[in-house]
C-alpha cells in the first residue's frame, strides 16, 4: 500500500534528496555504454575540450536524477507514471567525486479532469553539486493516485 499520494504535494514545497557521490569509474562506465564521447571517457581529451576536464554525460545526470526521484518519492507512492519531460538543461559539468543532491520543487498540482482518481504534479528538479551550484534542471509532470476516501491520513 502506498504511503505517498497526490494530496501530499503542495505547491511551493521544496525537498532535497541525497547526497550521492558520483565516481570517475561510473562516469566512464556509463559513457562506454551510452555516450562514448571523449569528454566522458578520456581525461586528457576532456582537459582539452571546452568542458576542461572529465565529466558525466548529461544523460547520465538524467539517470542519476531519476534514481534519486525513485528513491525519494516514487518507491512508496501511488505513482501512475509521467506524461513526459518538458525540459532538461545541463548547466554545469558533473565531475568525478562530486556529491550531488536532488532538489524537488512542486510548482503546482491539479486533479485530472478525465480521471478524478488521479492528480497531476508539476515539478522542477535540480541537481546540485557539492559547491551548491545547480548543474542540471528538469521540468516534468507526474501522475499520482489520489488518497482513497477510506484511507486515514
Amino acid at each position: 500500500m502506498p504511503s505517498i499520494y497526490w494530496e501530499d504535494f503542495v505547491a511551493g514545497s521544496v525537498t532535497d534528496y541525497g547526497p550521492r557521490r558520483v565516481t570517475r569509474e561510473e562516469i566512464i562506465d556509463f559513457a562506454l555504454q551510452f555516450d562514448p564521447q571523449p569528454m566522458h571517457l578520456d581525461e586528457e581529451a576532456a582537459r582539452s575540450s571546452m568542458l576542461g576536464g572529465l565529466c558525466a554525460s548529461g544523460w547520465h545526470m538524467c539517470g542519476l536524477a531519476m534514481r534519486m526521484i525513485v528513491d525519494g518519492i516514487l518507491r512508496d507512492s501511488a505513482s501512475m507514471g509521467a506524461p513526459g519531460v518538458d525540459e532538461v538543461r545541463w548547466v554545469k559539468p558533473l565531475r568525478p567525486g562530486d556529491d550531488i543532491t536532488l532538489r524537488t520543487t512542486v510548482l503546482d498540482t491539479r486533479v485530472s479532469r478525465s480521471r478524478p482518481e488521479m492528480g497531476l504534479i508539476n515539478f522542477r528538479f535540480e541537481l546540485i553539486d557539492r559547491h551548491e551550484a545547480t548543474i542540471m534542471t528538469m521540468a516534468s509532470s507526474l501522475m499520482m493516485g489520489r488518497r482513497p476516501t477510506d484511507a486515514v491520513a
